[in-house]
């Protein structure tokens, strides 16, 4: 089976590895894991993948691999792990509720009856009191009530009164296609790492002490500087009207960011970057900056990032005093023009879904403006972002 399971996975396009295989092989011979479903799901999983865009696979894969007790077809023996369901007895149930089972026949009896009954049955049961079905008194199904049994094919309990939950374990997918979460925007953010040591060095240098240390005969401790993120960043956040409906995940962004890049600055715009912007949402109209002043004061080597849905009316964007806020005496487009001028490195995030772009020309013009250089607030988008600003 787990020879299935690894060409399964290649016939996904899960890049696993026969080095991988054999290493979830030798944790299996080891006993590292207690010999159950979710045990492994989670051993296989951190053993062979290595990218998370391909969980939504993996995940595909395991299910139909492995597929859970849902099915019990005629002429398989069914076998269940006798030892570990009593063994639940000792960690779950009270001095009462043993009793209570002792009274229906004991565990012995239960299971030796589900057994019974999971050969015996070859259809769906309803509203009974012996066979595995729902809406009954059996001590085997869902949906129904008894004292206490063996619940299956239920999606949660009612009552609390079940010895033991067996059924079909669901995992759920993910794909990159998904809205990110702050954990996924520091991964998709680390493609964006470049690393230089400098400052005070307070780091041991293991291998130049070694080294330093053999050729002179004495201990010779060798420090070095500690090893930083040199990318600087510059963000640029549309806040405000169709935004509100994105603050979230802006958020996520913004604190994913502020964790991975400590050369990070950011301002915000509405709708469209005009000649000026702000730091602080509640002073904006008092306490902006002129637009021109940031781009002469981070310079060219920084990578810039706006993030905004680039929906507006497209007056906005290409004329003069287009803006809804105040007279801008120079287009938005020609803001949009000079950023991509002086920084190399520019792209625009959007997290309004990429299939809906088409039908916004304010967006489309933005589009244009930044060279194609706009992608979805996606695992994929931010992942392709992310090379983009890298070259």
């Amino acid at each position: 089976m787990f020879v299935h399971f690894f060409h399964e996975l290649k016939k996904a396009n899960v890049p696993v590895s026969l080095r991988e295989y054999l290493m979830l092989l030798e944790a299996m011979d080891s006993d590292v894991i207690e010999r159950k479903v979710e045990d492994f799901y989670f051993l296989s999983r951190a053993s062979l993948v290595k990218d998370e865009r391909n969980l939504d696979k993996f995940d595909q894969v395991f299910g139909h691999v492995f597929k859970g007790l849902d099915l019990v077809t005629e002429g398989h023996e069914t076998q269940l792990p006798e030892e570990w369901l009593k063994a639940l007895t000792e960690k779950f149930l009270t001095e009462e509720e043993k009793a209570e089972i002792e009274k229906l026949g004991g565990w012995e009896k239960i299971m030796e009856t589900l057994k019974q009954r999971l050969e015996e049955q070859k259809k769906r049961h309803e509203g009974g009191n012996k066979m595995i079905g729902t809406a009954g008194t059996s001590p085997f199904g869902a949906n129904g009530y008894n004292p206490e049994g063996v619940r299956i094919g239920q999606k949660e309990g009612r009552h609390g009164k079940a010895v033991k939950v067996w059924d079909k374990r669901e995992y759920k997918n993910l794909d990159d296609s998904v809205e990110l979460g702050t954990r996924n925007i520091k991964v998709a953010l680390r493609r964006l790492r470049k690393f230089a040591r400098e400052g005070m060095p307070t780091e041991l240098d293991l291998d130049d002490t070694i080294k330093s240390t053999a050729h002179h005969g004495y201990l010779d401790i060798k420090m070095v500087a500690e090893r930083r993120n040199k990318v600087n960043l510059l963000v640029f956040f549309d806040i405000g009207g169709s935004m509100d409906s994105h603050i979230k995940l802006c958020e996520e962004l913004f604190s994913a960011a502020r964790t991975e890049f400590k050369n990070m600055e950011y301002f915000y715009f509405h709708n469209c970057l005009y000649e000026g912007v702000w730091k602080d949402n509640r002073r904006r109209h008092n306490e902006k900056m002129s637009t021109w002043d940031v781009l002469h004061k981070f310079p060219a080597d920084y990578k810039v990032v706006f993030v905004g849905d680039a929906t507006m009316s497209p007056y906005e964007i290409t004329y003069a005093g287009g803006s809804v806020e105040h007279w801008n005496e120079e287009a938005g487009a020609l803001w949009l023009e000079r950023v991509a001028q002086i920084y190399e490195s520019a792209v625009w995030l959007n997290p309004v879904p990429e299939r809906h772009w088409e039908y916004t020309p304010s967006l489309q013009i933005i589009k244009q403006i930044m060279g194609d250089r706009m992608y979805p607030l996606t695992l994929e988008g931010l992942d392709k972002a992310m090379r983009e600003l890298s070259r």
